[in-house]
């Protein structure tokens, strides 16, 4: 049981939480209190009849952005805690108040207020859905009932630590060449609208007449010193135009995460990579005794792609109708032949769980040696693209400078 003090907006002071024994009930009791001091705090407290038994001053930290990675790291804390022999409830204290992150500690403690007043572990994840998906809480749940929650626990460490990792990797892949083609942009649009106009002032006080490749150079110079922060807010506003469009479009999601598996070098990652995901997500529920059919809607809801996503729900489909998982999977032809012969051999014989793993394993590393080799390749081809248009910008520029050079002579 928590108790929970109720303050004003005028209340001030610093926020102390606690630990004590109600005298009136004989039960232990945590929450906060608000108070000037910690002599103040526990006044307050004595008058609720509260004996306390710790209090703790709280730190005071900025409220950040929730992400995966927060989740991950919980995941991976309980885990270990609760394998460590630690209560749940000490687990998620421990765990939530040396958190940095003080939207994830408030998480954290309204989930496990959820616990202590007799929810579910895995309800009371569910609640959460921004953070904690249907996968975490069918995962959770299956534990819960089968008494191995410290176990599957550390499964779902492992899990969200390798798809972590995975999704990592991809994004560098895809960030770096993005990231270097934005820094061109900018630096071409720099050059042009203050760069070379300083040269088009000291040629034309040369009165010279300009080469055809630095009359070219100049022309878009002079648009983009009139119109170039026009082309810049444009810019930005077809980008983020195009993310919210993206975000709220589902059709335009399913055209874009089909020409991401389409790409040339790029789409072969990414496919390597939501295949991973797929198998180690459907590998990690069907280990942890969840129902195929349950668990291939979670694996839809979690592969990432709507492609696979649309894939796996025809699956399901296949395999609530008495087909076989890997029937299924050829039907959609979104799998390589490896893929779909480790899956048969794990039906056959028994071990889905274990064959699927393997494959996951098999496409992560495929996807680190495919990042790693695309990494050592794409820098030297971005820094001659880079140095090319660069090099033709500054020719242009020093082409009059050169010709009279030559008329002089």
């Amino acid at each position: 049981m928590s108790t929970k003090n109720k303050s004003t907006p005028k209340q001030t002071g610093k926020r102390f939480s606690f630990e004590g024994k109600n005298l009136s009930t004989e039960q232990i009791v945590r929450g906060e209190v608000v108070a000037k001091d910690e002599a103040e705090a526990r006044a307050k407290l004595s008058r609720r009849q509260i004996k306390v038994i710790q209090i703790t001053k709280m730190k005071v930290s900025r409220q950040k952005r929730i992400t995966q990675a927060d989740i991950t790291v919980f995941t991976r804390q309980l885990a270990t805690m609760m394998k460590a022999g630690l209560p749940l409830m000490q687990a998620f204290d421990i765990v939530a108040k040396g958190h940095a992150n003080a939207s994830m500690t408030k998480l954290l403690m309204d989930i496990r207020g959820d616990i202590e007043q007799g929810t579910s572990m895995a309800d009371a994840f569910a609640k959460h859905p921004k953070y904690f998906d249907r996968f975490y809480s069918n995962l959770v749940r299956a534990g819960e009932a089968g008494g191995v929650l410290e176990s599957l626990l550390d499964k779902l460490a492992t899990y969200k630590e390798k798809t972590q990792a995975i999704k990592k990797k991809v994004k560098s892949a895809l960030t770096y060449p993005a990231a270097v083609v934005v820094v061109a942009i900018a630096l071409v649009i720099v050059m042009m609208m203050f760069v070379l106009p300083e040269f088009g002032k000291v040629y034309d006080g040369m009165g010279v007449a300009l080469p055809a490749l630095t009359q070219f150079m100049m022309n878009i110079s002079d648009f983009f010193v009139a119109y170039g922060w026009l082309v810049i807010i444009g810019l930005i506003g077809a980008v983020v135009g195009f993310y919210q469009w993206l975000q709220r479009s589902p059709k335009l999601q399913k055209r874009v995460d089909a020409l991401l598996l389409k790409m040339p070098i790029f789409g072969g990652i990414v496919r390597k990579a939501t295949i991973a995901r797929w198998a180690r997500t459907t590998s990690t529920l069907f280990a942890a005794g969840v129902p195929l059919v349950e668990v291939l809607d979670s694996v839809a809801g979690a592969s990432g792609n709507i492609i696979y996503e649309e894939a796996t729900q025809e699956i399901r489909s296949k395999v609530n109708q008495g087909i076989s998982l890997t029937s299924g999977m050829v039907a959609t032809d979104l799998f390589p032949n490896m893929m779909v012969q480790m899956a048969s051999i794990g039906e056959e014989s028994g071990a889905l769980d274990d064959m699927l793993n393997k494959a996951a394993e098999f496409y992560e590393d495929e996807v680190d040696n495919a990042v790693s080799q695309l990494s050592s390749l794409m820098e030297p081809i971005i820094m001659v693209v880079l140095g090319g248009i660069i090099g033709v910008i500054l020719v242009a520029m020093y082409l009059p400078l050169f010709n009279l050079g030559n008329v002089v002579g």
